[in-house]
C-alpha cells in the first residue's frame, strides 16, 4: 500500500487516511505511557528498545504528515544519546499536536457523514 500524495493536490490519499486512523491510537497510548513514566522519574533514561519502538511509530507518522509544514519541527528520538522520559513526552506531544492539526484540515462532516477528504473522495 503506497501512501504518497497525489500530484497537484493537498488532499491526502485514502491510504494515508487509513494509516492515520491506525497510528492515532498508538501514539495516544505511547504518550500516555511516557507521561506515566515521566511522573515517576522525569530524568529517567529510555532504554534502546523503547526508543526503537517509538521511533518506528514517529517515522510512520512523519511520513503521513510529510507535506504538512509542521514536519519541519518534528524530530524523532535520538537513539545514540538516549533521551529522558520528559524529552520523549515533549516529542510525542508535538507529534500528537501535528496529527490533530492534520486531522482538523482533512476530516469533517461532509455529505451528511463524518469522513476524510481525500484525493479519491474530495469535497463535492
Amino acid at each position: 500500500m503506497t501512501i504518497s500524495k497525489a500530484r497537484n493536490t493537498d488532499l491526502p490519499t485514502e491510504a494515508i487516511a487509513v494509516k492515520y486512523d491506525m497510528l492515532s491510537p498508538l501514539i495516544d497510548s505511547a504518550l500516555l505511557e511516557m507521561r506515566e513514566f515521566s511522573k515517576k522519574k522525569q530524568d529517567g533514561v529510555l532504554n534502546p528498545l523503547k526508543v526503537k519502538v517509538l521511533n518506528r511509530l514517529l517515522s510512520d507518522i512523519k511520513e503521513i504528515l510529510s507535506s504538512d509544514p509542521s514536519t519541519e519541527y518534528l524530530d524523532i528520538l535520538d537513539d545514540e544519546s538516549l533521551p529522558q522520559n520528559s524529552d520523549a513526552v515533549l516529542i510525542l506531544g508535538q507529534f500528537r499536536a501535528a496529527m490533530n492539526q492534520f486531522r482538523g484540515k482533512y476530516y469533517g462532516f461532509y455529505g451528511g457523514t463524518h469522513r476524510w477528504l481525500t484525493v479519491e473522495n474530495p469535497k463535492t
